[in-house]
């Protein structure tokens, strides 16, 4: 896929090992945010819970938040360094501070001092597309995520445009930028799902498993029209689809490792799809009977200010806070460990 077509792809995890494979196997980049930091604490436990315990004892005046996010970062530096040369590592800023521009500016500061090829995630919402702009006029590579829709794509890749505008009237060199724009996929699948079972919907069978996939093309060529800077990016895979359909755009596609060995197993060689329309029928069902649907697929159907509380946005900022939180409790887990729980 790499070497016969344009579409690149990412490894959609920081943890060392499965980085270093992907890397090996093409994959120019990769990405971080509290799920995934909490998935590697586990994953490369032998090496984090020491260190937990180490920094812990060394900085005994340390809040527990300070704590968690020096792990974060020491973990995404690990990741950067596998890919020093070769792509960049993408760490998102504090979802507890989505509302607040000024925050997410200044931890997204501190993250691009922690290694030469760091990108910094921002949530695609009203707050979140002011410093996306911001960061783009300083130089930084950003990353819109909690990003569903085509309003959003769109909406974000203008803030690019105005951040790389002013980042060059200052002396800058925007053609070393590579900011990406990122479309859960498999997420707003998962809302078209839910709304289907909450409200007894009868849509086409499979109609959901497109739903992300049809965005995703009613944003691409829209980006290559207005000549945006900013490279659209896939993510939250659920199927098959959500990588065969893709392949041949000038996209990135951003992989959980599990993903990558069941589409290396799979035995399907993948030819270029992204100039094929999603089935008109299906389109059009999901445009008669899912309403969130027509305000993702359409580019002009959402304002910036509708953003935070369209459904698969929501549904996804309460889910990351929530990991932060948890990430949070593991690492209390660990230096502060529960007396009532045996130890193993």
């Amino acid at each position: 896929m790499t070497q016969r077509t344009p579409t690149r792809y990412w490894n959609d995890s920081c943890a060392v090992a499965e980085l270093t494979h992907a890397v090996e196997r093409g994959a120019t980049g990769a990405t971080s945010n509290p799920s995934i930091v909490l998935e590697v604490l586990g994953k490369e436990s032998e090496h984090w819970i020491p260190r937990i315990r180490e920094l812990a004892t060394d900085n005994p005046d340390w809040t527990e938040v300070e704590l968690t996010w020096a792990i974060a970062e020491e973990m995404a530096v690990r990741g950067a360094a596998v890919l020093e040369g070769v792509g960049r590592l993408s760490m998102q800023v504090n979802p507890a501070n989505h509302r607040s521009p000024e925050r997410m500016l200044d931890q997204a500061r501190r993250f691009v001092a922690l290694a030469p090829n760091m990108q910094v995630k921002f949530p695609n919402t009203a707050p979140g597309l002011v410093a996306i702009e911001e960061a783009t006029a300083l130089g930084i590579n950003i990353n819109a995520t909690v990003s569903f829709s085509v309003p959003q794509a769109i909406a974000a890749a203008e803030a690019v445009e105005r951040g790389l505008s002013r980042f060059a009237a200052g002396g800058g060199d925007v053609e070393s930028m590579t900011p990406v724009i990122t479309l859960m996929i498999g997420r707003m699948d998962d809302w078209v799902k839910v709304l289907v079972a909450r409200d007894g919907i009868d849509l086409k069978p499979d109609a959901a498993e497109w739903a992300g996939i049809a965005v995703f093309k009613r944003a691409y060529p829209l980006f290559r029209e207005r000549g945006y800077r900013a490279r659209l990016l896939a993510a939250a895979y659920r199927n098959t689809l959500h990588w065969t359909e893709l392949v041949g755009g000038d996209v990135t596609l951003t992989m959980p490792f599990a993903w990558q060995q069941k589409f290396d197993a799979s035995g399907i060689e993948p030819e270029p799809r992204m100039d094929v329309p999603v089935d008109p029928a299906i389109v059009a069902d999901l445009l008669e009977k899912i309403p969130d649907f027509r305000r993702a697929y359409e580019p002009d159907s959402m304002t910036a200010d509708e953003f935070e509380s369209f459904g698969p946005s929501a549904r996804t900022l309460r889910a990351f806070i929530k990991s932060y939180h948890d990430l949070q409790g593991a690492i209390r887990d660990v230096y502060l460990p529960d007396p009532d729980v045996k130890a193993t």
